[in-house]
């Protein structure tokens, strides 16, 4: 544990500024805690930080003390709504990195408008759970690979699922694909902890502009449908300009947006 005493200016007293264990710190005011740091590393390695305090004058003086003893790079995530909140980390030397878009999906395709979409010809959906792995994990590097040599991975919804290094799926069971009869060639990842949410729909290059991605959407929200969701959430980032016309085409709305800063 380490304490150091900062004039913040809320009291006669010091702001005292503590390590209370391994990246966390807390302000006390007077024995009571106005402030809380917290720092965390993501399942991609980077490491995130956190502070919720009552006044700027703490949350600066937090930053201070958790900037001078974490590596960098440093990586926060606020809703963008929050000015308060944005202003303390750009008062801390953060920049934006990435703004998403978060979207509340309709599952019924009464509302979609998915509900005759079928895949084009040759073209099948294997559900959750049936995908072949070798196959899965091939069109996943592909697509992957693809994105990377041209917008880049950065460009897609952050992925914040715990995953052992190299190990880019994680869950097979998770994903549903389109399948021709040697490959496949685009796959959906549906997450349902809390609420559905959609964290990966992508399609080959080369067999983009046939109607995969709204097919696959529609298998899987259908799905989601059946099992009594009424409605599932993704994440857009604003570069993807593909994504959202794809999302509102089937009435998917915006209801936030996160930035990601960096130090």
């Amino acid at each position: 544990m380490n304490t150091k005493p900062f004039t913040s200016g809320l009291s006669e007293n010091a702001v005292m500024i503590t390590r209370v264990a391994d990246r966390q710190w807390h302000a006390l005011d007077d024995d009571l805690v106005v402030g809380r740091g917290h720092a965390a590393h993501r399942p991609d390695g980077r490491l995130f930080v956190s502070i919720d305090a009552w006044h700027d004058a703490t949350f600066d003086r937090l930053a201070e003390a958790m900037l001078a003893e974490l590596p960098a790079p440093l990586y926060t995530v606020v809703d963008e709504a929050d000015v308060e909140l944005t202003a303390g980390w750009r008062r801390a030397g953060f920049t934006i990195r990435r703004r998403e878009w978060e979207y509340v999906v309709p599952t019924d395709p009464r509302v979609t408008g998915l509900e005759a979409v079928l895949p084009p010809s040759g073209v099948t959906i294997v559900p959750a759970g049936q995908a072949d792995e070798s196959l899965l994990r091939a069109v996943d590097r592909a697509i992957r690979d693809e994105v990377e040599a041209t917008v880049g991975w950065q460009s897609m919804p952050a992925e914040v699922i715990p995953r052992p290094e190299g190990d880019t799926i994680v869950d097979p069971s998770k994903y549903a694909v389109a399948a021709a009869p040697d490959r496949y060639l685009g796959l959906i990842r549906v997450v349902t902890v809390n609420r559905p949410r959609i964290g990966l729909v992508a399609v080959r290059a080369g067999e983009q502009r046939r109607g995969i991605a709204r097919a696959l959407l529609a298998h899987a929200l259908g799905t989601l449908h059946r099992s009594g969701f009424a409605a599932a959430w993704t994440e857009v980032h604003e570069s993807n300009h593909a994504a959202p016309a794809l999302f509102e085409g089937i009435g998917a709305r915006p209801m936030s947006s996160n930035l990601e800063l960096v130090r």
